[in-house]
């Protein structure tokens, strides 16, 4: 379950395909590739359990570094390419990396950070070079294509994407196996996606992060085809579905929200009559947007939630949403504990801490601390949300326990209010959190991002708050709404709402106004 199965039984195949530039590299390619980088590292003395770090966009060369690392019994570490240089020096030294892979695309940022992680032994750069880094491709030409006499599987170490604050590593035991060995997200792909090496997936999200890395990886295990846009663009992804038919894909929530408000002429334009799975995470989908999707590509839609720690996984499939809307579903992987401030089990339907127990254990790399709060005293642990579980069995969250709003006393989770303001049709973005209140501690405020600048003002911001008010509580909507032109969300769909709070609360020393 490796590129070198593949490469001997259908050495053409592409295995997988850059959207943009159409650049094809095929199992042939990818197997001899990935070998002689992992030749490479082996000569330069990385032996099992030792880390790289990947620092780059989407680009032909990601996941044959990827491969190098998997089959040689490494951790390799994939950094967001829109980070600045002191941002990713953190995460290369507190990784512990001793090679660093970058691109000439990143020599800006690449320059600065060269001289900001001494515990890098070897820095390479593809396409071209800059002082301080060395040809990637001169380190790995010339290289034996034959295998490591011994391969061991490796393992991705990836990093929260410091959302709520400075990034942390999750790091999981090497599954101590030949590499080929398939690991348990393969069962899932197989089992619930009916992946197949006659699959063809669609990966619209940068490589960096942990489902598209993950999934690309899978695919390609299975011998399928992977398609992988160099970056995301609503009508462009419709349009790689139609060209590569392709079979499944993965989404996040903003995705569906910029291809609905495409013009209906766009919407209608491809076929996307090939996919028979779309699968989406990483955030709550609010519910007309969900039911919009399922209506305009068919029961295709497929969710889950779990994290980058592995420690549980919920799944849910179209026709079951459709009678349990706004739930991720029920755990596959481990079972769910919804718990209250003093470690007790909550009542059917009442929110709480959201817990699994019997899925994989992790820890926080080099934060012991962070690693012993997200377990409690009987050993469930938690990726810090909140949610409810129904009398069926299924899980729906409500929001991240780091975000929640006290106002006045009164626990309230942004994220209803912003599936409802996101459906408006003059909204394409938005944000909710709480901002200082002398009276309440703190109060609702939105900042939303416009499909049209220009219409930003007053008259907006009345038909915005009565919008919302007209679906939930006053208590849970914006007392206030600011607009910008772009909100800071990252690629994977996550939104830096740290960014936005800190603004509204400088000059606070506490959250308490």
């Amino acid at each position: 379950m490796y590129p070198r199965v593949h490469a001997q039984n259908n050495p053409d195949k592409p295995a997988y395909i850059m959207a943009d530039s159409a650049e094809v590299v095929t199992y042939k390619q990818l197997d001899e590739r990935s070998t002689q980088c992992a030749r490479m590292l082996h000569e330069h003395g990385l032996r099992e359990g030792d880390a790289i770090a990947i620092f780059m966009e989407n680009n032909a060369h990601y996941l044959q570094i990827c491969w190098a690392a998997q089959r040689s019994g490494l951790y390799y570490t994939c950094i967001s390419s829109r980070l600045t240089a002191a941002e990713a020096a953190y995460i290369v030294g507190d990784c512990k990396a001793r090679v660093l892979f970058t691109s000439i695309a990143k020599q800006e940022t690449a320059a600065e950070l060269a001289g900001q992680i001494p515990g890098v032994e070897r820095k390479l750069m593809l396409g071209g070079t800059i002082d301080g880094y060395e040809s990637f491709e001169e380190a790995v030409a010339g290289r034996s294509i034959e295998p490591l006499p011994e391969e061991r599987e490796g393992m991705d170490m990836l990093y929260s994407s410091g959302t709520t604050g400075r990034p942390k590593g999750v790091k999981m035991p090497l599954p101590d196996a030949p590499a080929g060995t398939p690991p348990p997200m393969l069962m899932l792909l197989v089992g619930i996606y009916g992946g197949s090496a006659d699959s063809v997936y669609l990966s619209p999200a940068p490589l960096y992060h942990a489902a598209p890395l993950r999934f690309n990886m899978s695919f390609l295990r299975l011998g399928a085809t992977c398609i992988v846009m160099e970056n995301f663009d609503a009508e462009l992804a419709m349009a790689a579905i139609e060209k590569h038919k392709a079979t499944h894909s993965q989404w996040v929530p903003t995705m569906f929200v910029r291809m609905l408000k495409l013009p209906e002429e766009a919407r209608s334009r491809h076929d996307l009559s090939s996919l028979q799975v779309a699968i989406h995470a990483a955030a709550p989908c609010p519910i007309p947007v969900k039911e919009k999707m399922i209506e305009w590509w068919g029961p295709v839609l497929h969710e889950y939630y779990a994290g980058t720690e592995g420690n549980g996984f919920t799944a849910i499939n179209s026709h079951e949403w459709l009678e349990h809307k706004g739930s991720v579903g029920k755990p596959l992987i481990g079972a769910v504990h919804i718990i209250d401030d003093d470690g007790e089990e909550v009542a059917t339907g009442e929110p709480g801490g959201v817990y699994f127990s019997g899925g994989g254990k992790f820890e926080y790399h080099n934060d012991a601390e962070k690693t012993r709060s997200a377990y409690d005293a009987k050993g469930r642990s938690t990726l810090g949300d909140i949610g409810y579980v129904d009398a069926d069995g299924y899980l729906y969250l409500t929001d991240r326990k780091a975000n929640m709003i006290i106002a006045g006393g009164v626990n309230i989770y942004p994220q209803e209010a912003e599936n409802v303001l996101v459906t408006h049709p003059r909204v394409t973005d938005v944000a909710v959190f709480g901002v200082p209140n002398e009276d309440f501690g703190e109060e609702v405020k939105a900042v939303v991002q416009p499909v049209d600048m220009s219409e930003a003002g007053p008259e907006l911001e009345a038909e915005l708050i009565e919008f919302c008010r007209s679906q939930l509580a006053t208590i849970k909507c914006p007392r206030s709404i600011d607009f910008e032109a772009e909100l800071p969300r990252h690629p994977t769909g996550k939104l830096y709402k740290r960014l936005l709070k800190d603004r509204y609360w400088k000059g606070h020393k506490t959250r308490i106004a």
